[in-house]
């Protein structure tokens, strides 16, 4: 057995990455999505260094509430799909699908609040080029909302082709989702 091959072992001598639920390449679409996320965060974080003070000052104009909201809304709808994925691997697919259909219209509920978040900041005239807070604040959590329309969608074309493989790959990139917010929200957020 070569080192590549003994790398991929586990300790129990199985091939880990046959041990992945759902597919590889979603594993990689996770990774390389958490690495996008992980640079915006750390730029984020960077640029919050050299002004402090504004940054508090313009994370004081943002919703703690909406957020806290959206993540309780994420993480309900991340149980739903485990649930889902549950009763699929034990053959109750009528019920796998309800569950994510009710992920689903989680999903659409974070996108609503979200929705009234921006609008609310677009009435007092704060927009992208606002400062470097906002910047960030819409392209980070705007790109986070374009993964919940495509997670969505993921988990209805999961209950349509709804193999146990298909719905744990599905069920994976949903909770990337669920993730990326639960780390959004403290930072930039709360993060004082």
């Amino acid at each position: 057995m070569s080192r590549s091959e003994d790398s991929r072992r586990g300790v129990d001598g199985s091939d880990v990455l046959s041990e992945l639920p759902g597919e590889l390449m979603m594993w990689v679409l996770i990774a390389s999505e958490l690495m996008v996320f992980g640079a915006g965060l750390i730029a984020f974080l960077s640029v919050r260094i050299a002004d402090p003070a504004r940054f508090e000052a313009d994370q004081a104009l943002l919703d703690q509430g909406a957020g806290a909201l959206n993540t309780l809304v994420l993480v309900t709808s991340g149980l739903f799909a485990a649930i889902a994925l549950r009763s699929r691997e034990s053959g109750r697919r009528s019920a796998a699908r309800c569950w994510l259909l009710a992920a689903s219209c989680l999903g659409v509920v974070f996108l609503i609040v979200k929705a009234f978040e921006y609008a609310s900041k677009a009435s007092l005239g704060i927009d992208i080029e606002t400062s470097q807070f906002f910047t960030f604040y819409y392209l980070i959590t705007g790109f986070h909302a374009l993964h919940v329309v495509a997670g969505i969608a993921v988990l209805g074309l999961v209950a349509w082709a709804d193999s146990t493989r298909n719905m744990e790959a599905g069920v994976a990139f949903w909770h990337l989702v669920d993730l990326v917010w639960v780390l959004l929200f403290p930072i930039i957020y709360v993060l004082g």
